[in-house]
């Protein structure tokens, strides 16, 4: 297959997902709407999406006036039934493509969250290769509704964290992607500053390998789907 990979700035980028990609035979190209350049190959030409985070939020079209092609051009994913899989912000717009809301939390999700998965994201073919409970790395300010005709897959003790709608689209709040690398450059931003920098570095430490683990996991399972789900499917 060909992969899409959009992404939303240089430090919030494919990651883990890359050599997953890859290492499973497909091709990946890494683009982005704020580059205001041609993508590697047609947009309609990929046979699956992947649509990671950001600094911005989903509804920052008046800072970043791109978003909203994006936004319109992810509803076109929708109807076309590409397999996509949004991540975080990716998963806010998503859900902004598809009719619901986005905003603020009450309280910023950054660090080390327990997250269920529902009765549905058990069964689920993609989010169903997770444990039923596990700790995911978060880092995010707004959240969003599950939109009309999704299935909510999972959930932490303030929002929803995942959702699935027709067959081919599937959203997640948390970071499967995310690197140590990564998430230490995250910390060091002065820009968005994490509560207690040092107690999260040395939690990230002792657990992003089993994340990385359920990662990799969660990128095979969704690129399986797609493999399975041909556009128009769904």
């Amino acid at each position: 297959m060909h992969v899409l990979s959009v992404i939303h700035g240089n430090d919030a980028r494919t990651e883990l997902f890359a050599p997953a990609v890859t290492e499973l035979g497909h091709e990946l190209d890494e683009w982005s709407f704020a580059w205001h350049e041609p993508p590697p190959r047609p947009l309609d030409a990929y046979d699956a999406v992947l649509v990671f985070g950001g600094a911005m939020h989903a509804d920052h079209d008046d800072r970043h006036p791109w978003l909203r092609e994006e936004t319109l051009w992810l509803e076109q994913l929708l109807m076309r039934r590409v397999p996509t899989l949004g991540v975080c912000l990716g998963a806010q717009l998503l859900a902004r493509a598809a009719g619901s809301w986005v905003g603020p939390l009450e309280e910023p999700e950054i660090g080390w969250y327990e997250v269920e998965l529902t009765d549905e994201g058990a069964a689920d073919p993609v989010l169903g290769s997770l444990p039923r409970r596990f700790e995911a790395f978060q880092w995010h300010h707004y959240t969003y509704g599950t939109p009309p005709g999704a299935v909510e897959l999972a959930r932490s003790a303030s929002c929803t964290q995942s959702f699935r709608l027709g067959e081919t689209c599937w959203g997640v709040q948390f970071h499967p992607e995310v690197t140590e690398s990564q998430v230490q450059g995250w910390i060091d931003d002065p820009l968005d500053p994490a509560p207690d920098p040092e107690r999260l570095r040395a939690e990230t430490a002792a657990k992003i390998g089993s994340w990385n683990a359920l990662g990799r996991r969660l990128c095979g399972a969704f690129l399986r789907a797609a493999e399975s789900l041909p556009v128009g499917a769904g």
